[in-house]
């Protein structure tokens, strides 16, 4: 805990002192943040860090593997879906990108097989990319399989957002948009990953 207190200190210190009229605007009209970013829980993974986004822009929902679950509303419990649902129909967000990136635990959990320590929940979470693992598998470079794998989980998430129904309407009349992206945690690189296609730099 004492490394997250000094944190907090140089926050007070130093970022709060630059920051503070906008925190304070934020607190006085609420936020509009412009894009909802979905990415993996991966500590070396930080948007706000890589779009350099400032407070109140990114509405940042992270989890395993960055993977978007199919609309299937019921009485369970459904995080990410619960997150879609307010970036889009409540703070109606411009657009939405999903960000996977390299060295992706989850998605080698997904290839290799979950390690017996997270089999209550990670084994089953990650069964939504299934297609990512069967479309990896077909790739003649072992070395190379990970990283499709990873690009493949960030289009499955896409066509998942696809099956909300408001998610499908508000791309259909032009005020949402969707977007993959995938992010090397070594080269600081981004890459675009489009629903079908070949990935490209920005």
């Amino acid at each position: 805990m004492d490394e997250l207190i000094a944190g907090y200190r140089r926050f007070r210190a130093e970022t709060w002192p630059q920051q503070r009229a906008r925190f304070e605007e934020l607190a006085a009209q609420g936020q509009r943040p412009h894009t909802m970013i979905i990415a993996c829980s991966d500590s070396r993974v930080d948007p706000q860090s890589i779009f350099s986004a400032g407070p109140g822009e990114l509405f940042v929902l992270r989890n395993v593997a960055n993977l978007v679950p199919p609309y299937m509303p019921d009485q369970l419990f459904h995080g990410t879906s619960a997150a879609v649902e307010f970036a889009v129909r409540v703070l109606k967000v411009d657009r939405i990108v999903v960000m996977g990136h390299a060295l992706c635990g989850g998605i080698s959990a997904l290839l290799h097989g979950a390690p017996p320590e997270v089999q209550d929940f990670v084994a089953g979470w990650i069964g939504i990319a299934e297609r990512a693992r069967t479309v990896a598998l077909r790739c003649d470079v072992p070395e190379q399989r990970q990283e499709v794998a990873e690009h493949e989980a960030v289009r499955i998430s896409l066509d998942n957002l696809m099956t909300f129904p408001w998610v499908a309407s508000a791309v259909a009349e032009g005020r949402l948009s969707l977007h993959g992206a995938h992010f090397g945690v070594a080269t600081g690189r981004l890459v675009l990953v489009p629903a079908k296609g070949e990935p490209t730099i920005p």
